[in-house]
């Protein structure tokens, strides 16, 4: 597929060389901006059409982007495909929150999606003759799974769910879907790994454990900081290796 370079989009005001190979992708635009005040340096922000707040900086002398993708397949299909055709992105890294759906996972835990199971039909779009199992590139989940190591933080590697919907009345699917041992949900990363699987670029999904989808339970203000803030250092660091 031909690579469309160089302009910015109805959604991205971003100019040509604005945007760094290795992007960071929260939902929340918020995040975003958190993580360019806190841990980049030199920060541009490039976007702010729709409040979707885009920005570059250098983590210990590495150019990376970090910017919202919003809430659900949709919008991450949106801001994912402008990126990779328009900005020339290559390593799109989601980074964000999840209910675990798993006994094994706790409050605050990491989880990497190896694979990312959806009830979307945006795969439609290619007109396969199957179902199509979106999963990250191993290139991502190699060096990421080494630095957790190397960093001592423990990561939970596996499918995850991707939803559609936040408020849905199926209330059975939370126990269908650990019958099949998936490990948490959440609402953008199947179409993160289906845009970048057409386009042959890489792609990761890096969660925090926020809640529970079996028992209800809430991280609190303070629990939901502390576990982003390790997952946000996961990140980063493992983006120097790329």
């Amino acid at each position: 597929m031909a690579f469309q370079t160089g302009a910015p989009t109805i959604h991205n005001m971003a100019a040509p060389d604005d945007v760094a190979e290795t992007i960071l992708l929260p939902g929340d635009p918020l995040r975003a901006k958190y993580i360019a005040e806190h841990y980049l340096e030199d920060v541009h922000c490039y976007n702010t059409v729709r409040n979707m707040l885009g920005f570059t900086g250098f983590y210990k002398g590495k150019k990376i982007s970090v910017q919202g993708s919003g809430m659900g397949m949709p919008s991450m299909a949106i801001y994912a495909y402008e990126l990779v055709h328009f900005y020339n992105c290559r390593n799109l890294i989601r980074i964000g929150t999840c209910g675990t759906i798993s006994e094994d996972l706790n409050i605050n835990d990491v989880v990497i999606g190896m694979g990312a199971c959806h009830d979307s039909n945006l795969d439609e779009q290619y007109e396969l003759p199957g179902k199509y199992a979106p999963i990250c590139s191993f290139y991502l989940l190699e060096k990421f799974v080494n630095k957790a190591r190397e960093l001592k933080i423990p990561v939970h590697v596996g499918n995850i769910a991707s939803g559609s919907a936040f408020y849905s009345e199926k209330r059975t699917n939370v126990g269908s879907w650990a019958k099949m041992n998936v490990l948490a949900g959440e609402m953008e990363a199947a179409a993160l790994y289906m845009i970048a699987a057409r386009a042959k670029v890489n792609a990761l999904c890096l969660l925090t454990v926020t809640d529970s989808r079996r028992t209800g339970e809430m991280a609190t203000s303070e629990q939901r900081e502390t576990g982003t803030n390790q997952m946000i250092k996961l990140a980063l660091e493992a983006s120097l290796t790329l």
